[in-house]
């Protein structure tokens, strides 16, 4: 197909390139869910329903709810974005950094307890370790990009509802982020 054929057809149209920027989202996505999924199942079939009473439930129940917000901060980025709002953006953005990070200082501490109680070397220890560890590097990668959306927003990038589709994609990678620990939260904390 020649680049004329493309044009004259609309394949390169804005609305086609984000059509199929969704489409490649998704699909990243579903194939990061089948990797928690993989994840989340070995911890049954390696450990059955064990949990040690020295884990804090306390404190993953607080960076739950610190993640939990974090998606209701992402979400109202990407509607300012939406709708042209640059400040609301920048501001909304900032705040789901923040409480990213205040979610990445939790599970540090909860590692930090965690060596002394069910190391690594642990059967409980690999799986707690494997789980929130693959976890924290997708919320470190989420921060990279959210960190990168709000020095383009500052720069004027995301001024127009066309133009926001890279926060667009960004909420719902962290929205998916958000729904895997979901899914973690009880699995290592509250199944016994």
């Amino acid at each position: 197909m020649t680049t004329e054929h493309a044009v004259e057809h609309g394949i390169h149209s804005p609305e086609m390139r984000v059509k199929i920027n969704r489409i490649g989202l998704w699909l990243f996505i579903l194939s990061d869910a089948f990797f928690f999924v993989a994840l989340i199942s070995s911890r049954f079939y390696l450990h059955g329903t064990y949990r040690p009473d020295d884990l804090n439930q306390a404190l993953g129940l607080g960076v739950s709810i610190v993640l939990l917000l974090s998606s209701l901060t992402v979400y109202r980025a990407e509607v300012a974005a939406s709708y042209g709002d640059r400040a609301a953006t920048q501001r909304n953005i900032l705040f789901t950094i923040g409480l990213g990070l205040l979610f990445a200082v939790g599970v540090g501490y909860e590692w930090y307890e965690a060596f002394s109680h069910f190391p690594p070397s642990t059967g409980f220890g690999t799986i707690f370790f494997t789980l929130t560890g693959v976890h924290a590097t997708h919320v470190f990668s989420g921060l990279i990009v959210l960190g990168f959306l709000w020095w383009l927003n500052r720069r004027g990038k995301y001024s127009s509802e066309e133009t926001y589709w890279p926060v667009e994609g960004a909420a719902k990678y962290w929205h998916f982020v958000d729904v895997a620990w979901v899914l973690i939260y009880p699995t290592l904390y509250l199944v016994s």
